[in-house]
């Protein structure tokens, strides 16, 4: 202490002393100055309740993971021993199906990036009809093998390129492994449509593709046109009787409508046809008019004008020819009456697309009111009728010589939801029809094309030196997906299949498959199980295009949602 100046050690003391007083004060008040200092960085840029995840781990491997998640959904549903999945959507509605495309749909996926799956599932059930399950399950495949090589610490660029250049691959591949000779074959052959279509609906309809391949076969070769490449998928309708069992089922060259004549005339052949969109009825004017009666003479004139007039339209219809009269919309009872009296048959059809679509069968012109109709405004039909079908009175409109006709598959169940997906294995029928009217090349089904792929990819990705030949070999073994799952569905040892799979093509057998009935490996040509080489094209094409849309995503920034109240905030809750 020698030395030191008493004043100055305890000015020092005070100070140090009133610093030591202030410093709570002093965080309180950087406390309370931190509520009002401006947001920095890309908090700045949006608006408050945006959220921002980026990087490795919070965007890419979060979105490989909800793509997974709905890959695993689909995947338990793929090929013929495919698992059911029971959905009920936002409305109630039950699904009990295996279909990946109505399991995807009616999910409703809120995740980003497992919605480009689903846009991918869409895409193939537009462009083919088929395949949206292989095309969901194996994009979820590609990219969980990415995200094996993402934590062994390759890039996703990398990991893009290889993708890329293996599809590419692939699609060569795929050429070579068409069957020979399948590159021309006839649409009207009922044995060739239906060795093309079996795989499809057996993926549906496990058992039952027996019975379902000719009607589906015989429905959609009575209205293909001259120029098959034109086929319209609308023209093959299905109606859903329940009652009796599948092989109640019928194919009626014709409309089946699912209501009864409004009439008491119930069955008229070679007849010409008048259909009226507004309804069968008395029109009210446009105009509001007052009548001022002033007797019971002239209120006994006002009706009897008024059935006249009705009769008159209805007479002028009886005299064009027309001897069905089919409305869009009520049919008045005093227009029912003439109806009768003039021996006219008289439909009823609300729907407009079923309008639509009776108008093509018969070649009517659908007129807006009740008039006469003109020579050239008639349809024709070779026999309306009205039948009962399993307790059900439908009526059956044939008309066996219209150039643009339509069929109708009848299909009989005991349950709604066994019909339902009845007719969706009938639309995915149709659709492959469809498909090979414009592409009728067929490759090895049963995952014998699966099985070769991985093999010649695997071999190619060891011809490659950069990084890319890991995303190549990675692409390979997702192909081993597919008789996995088929083997697993079946309750089959899946490693033991895949290995001998492998045994087979290594010895030159390119063609052999999973027989799932019997548990084996078998030449897929002499199962006969084919696949069309378009729908396995876009298939996996889709596949790698989302798989490499959703690696290629690094940032994920979500806007505030839009619009309604608030909700409310839990007591107990920090800021955070």
């Amino acid at each position: 202490m020698a030395g030191y100046h008493p004043l100055r050690f305890s000015l020092s003391l005070s100070l140090s002393t009133q610093i030591i007083c202030s410093l709570p004060a002093l965080i309180l008040c950087v406390k309370m100055v931190g509520f009002s200092t401006q947001p920095y960085g890309i908090q700045s840029m949006l608006k408050d309740g945006h959220r921002h995840m980026s990087g490795l781990d919070e965007a890419v491997l979060k979105n490989i993971d909800a793509c997974k998640q709905l890959s695993t959904i689909t995947r338990t549903s793929l090929g013929p021993n495919g698992m059911n999945k029971m959905v009920i959507n936002h409305l109630d509605k039950l699904f009990v199906t295996n279909d990946a495309a109505t399991i995807v749909n009616e999910l409703e996926v809120q995740h980003p990036a497992a919605k480009l799956l689903v846009l991918a599932g869409k895409a193939q059930q537009e462009e083919i009809g088929d395949g949206a399950n292989l095309t969901v399950s194996f994009a979820g495949e590609l990219l969980q093998n990415a995200e094996e090589l993402i934590r062994m610490g390759l890039h996703p660029s990398e990991i893009i390129i290889g993708y890329t250049k293996a599809i590419n691959k692939t699609i060569e591949i795929l050429e070579e492994l068409v069957e020979e000779g399948s590159q021309t074959m006839n649409v009207r052959d009922k044995d060739d449509v239906i060795s093309r279509m079996r795989s499809a609906v057996a993926s549906k309809q496990f058992g039952q593709e027996d019975i379902l391949c000719p009607l589906i076969a015989e429905a959609c070769i009575q209205v293909c046109p001259k120029n098959p490449v034109n086929f319209n998928v609308d023209n093959v309708r299905v109606a859903k009787l329940v009652g009796g069992g599948l092989h109640d089922s019928v194919v009626v060259r014709g409309l089946v409508l699912k209501n009864d004549a409004v009439g008491t005339i119930k069955k008229v052949e070679n007849a010409k046809v008048a259909v009226f969109v507004g309804g069968v009825d008395t029109t009210a004017t446009e105009t509001k008019g007052t009548v001022l009666i002033h007797n019971a003479e002239q209120l006994e004139n006002y009706a009897k004008t008024e059935e006249a007039k009705v009769e008159e339209l209805i007479k002028a219809v009886a005299d064009s020819g027309a001897k069905v009269i089919v409305s869009g919309a009520a049919v008045g009872e005093m227009a029912l009456h003439f109806c009768e009296r003039y021996k006219l048959m008289v439909l009823k059809i609300s729907s407009k697309f079923e309008l639509r679509r009776f108008c093509r069968t018969t070649g009517a012109v659908a007129l807006l009111k009740l008039s006469q109709p003109s020579a050239d405004d008639l349809g024709y039909v070779d026999s309306v009728s009205v039948e009962e079908i399993g307790g059900a009175r439908v009526t059956i409109v044939k008309n066996e010589q219209g150039g643009n006709s339509v069929s109708t598959l009848v299909l009989r169940g005991s349950t709604d939801s066994i019909l339902d997906d009845l007719e969706r294995a009938v639309d995915d029928g149709v659709n492959t029809y469809r498909a090979m009217c414009r592409d009728s090349r067929i490759v090895p089904g049963a995952a014998a094309t699966e099985i070769e792929l991985a093999k010649r990819l695997k071999e190619f990705s060891f011809k490659e030196t950069g990084l890319d030949q890991y995303g190549i070999a990675k692409f390979a073994e997702s192909f081993e997906m597919i008789p996995k799952t088929l083997a697993e569905n079946a309750g089959l040892n899946a490693i033991e299949i895949i290995s001998s799979l492998y045994a087979e093509h290594a010895s030159g057998n390119t063609k052999v498959g999973i027989d799932l009935e019997e548990g084996v490996c078998k030449d897929a040509s002499t199962v006969r199980i084919w696949d069309l080489h378009i729908t396995k094209f876009f298939a996996l094409k889709y596949a790698a295009d989302a798989a490499c849309t959703v690696l290629r995503v690094d940032q994920i920034i979500m806007a505030k949602p839009a619009g309604g109240p608030k909700p409310q905030q839990q007591g107990g809750m920090d800021e955070d």
